[in-house]
């Protein structure tokens, strides 16, 4: 290369390199003069929002609403989408209710004219017939060995009621207002075992079977005069005898030895003779199967006959002062 040439192009890159800052001062300053602006425009703007904060921001009044959960009218009232659904003005239609059926027949209503295992229940040898408003007994079958009729309007039992029914064991006639009781309605059943009569309106006692067990007229209007003398002598089975809370004014006797448990409480007592309970002639027998007498609720004064009682195992419940 020769030397002017060489010369020629060193020149021109000094050149160049001496015009550079120069540029690069010019976009610097450019850069700086758009910065200047724009803290210009900053400075403004605050001026301009100083100025805005002098006034009430509007408030939208659809911000200040409750915010409503989107749940349906039909799960909020507790109603299925069957119940929603119904046209108002339609009444539900109401549960039918199957009337009860006895022996798989459906139970008719109550009428004396039908058979009484239509009217009443009968499982087996029982009949149970109550609380449904009888006023009297009705037919029962040959085989019946438990009657349970209480809580009825049956006012008497007439001596064909049980005729036949060689089987009966028990009759409970409980609360109903039985007045009256014919004299050979119960002495032809054989083998009755328990009378249950407590809550009626009785004033006598009828004549009783001999193998009769248990005797509750409890809670009548039973009078002494409405006992038979010597009444339950023959009931030599009779085990249980409840006559508590009613009029008697004396203690029925003789009371057979099989008799275990007296019930005479809240009735009109007021003595008893020295034979009651003990054979005066006897001072070594003792009726130790009677150990259940009670006369609490009696004007009786149980320690002015204390000679009455040497045959028993324990002394009856009553008043000794």
């Amino acid at each position: 290369m020769k030397p002017p040439a060489f010369l020629s192009l060193l020149v021109l890159m000094l050149q160049g390199a001496v015009s550079l800052p120069e540029e690069e001062r010019g976009s610097r300053e450019g850069q700086l003069g758009g910065e200047g602006d724009s803290n210009t425009a900053l400075r403004l703007g605050d001026r301009v929002l100083a100025n805005l904060s002098h006034y009430d921001e509007p408030v939208d009044s659809e911000d200040q609403l409750p915010k409503v959960k989107g749940t349906s009218l039909a799960s909020s009232t507790g109603m299925s989408s069957a119940q929603s659904t119904r046209a108002p003005g339609t009444a539900l239609s109401s549960p039918t209710v199957a009337r009860p059926t006895v022996l798989g027949l459906p139970a008719p209503p109550i009428s004396h004219g039908l058979p009484t295992c239509l009217v009443c229940v009968c499982l087996g040898s029982s009949v149970y017939c109550d609380d449904i408003d009888l006023e009297s007994i009705p037919p029962l079958p040959q085989t019946t060995a438990y009657l349970y009729a209480r809580f009825n309007r049956i006012s008497r039992i007439r001596a064909g009621d049980f005729r036949g029914l060689t089987k009966l064991k028990r009759i409970d006639l409980s609360s109903n207002v039985i007045s009256s009781i014919e004299d050979n309605a119960l002495c032809l059943l054989p083998a009755l075992k328990g009378l249950i009569l407590p809550e009626n309106q009785l004033a006598a006692l009828p004549a009783l079977p001999a193998g009769i067990e248990v005797l509750d007229v409890r809670r009548n209007r039973l009078q002494s005069s409405g006992i038979q003398p010597e009444a339950f002598r023959a009931l030599e089975k009779l085990q249980f005898l409840y006559l508590a809370d009613n009029l008697l004014d004396s203690i029925p006797r003789p009371l057979p030895l099989s008799l275990r448990s007296l019930h005479l409480q809240n009735n009109l007592i007021e003595t008893m003779q020295r034979d009651t309970f003990c054979d005066p002639e006897e001072h070594k027998h003792t009726r130790r199967r009677l150990e259940d007498i009670r006369l609490d609720g009696n004007p009786i004064n149980l320690s002015l006959f204390a000679s009455a009682y040497f045959c028993l195992p324990r002394l009856p419940v009553g008043r000794f002062t």
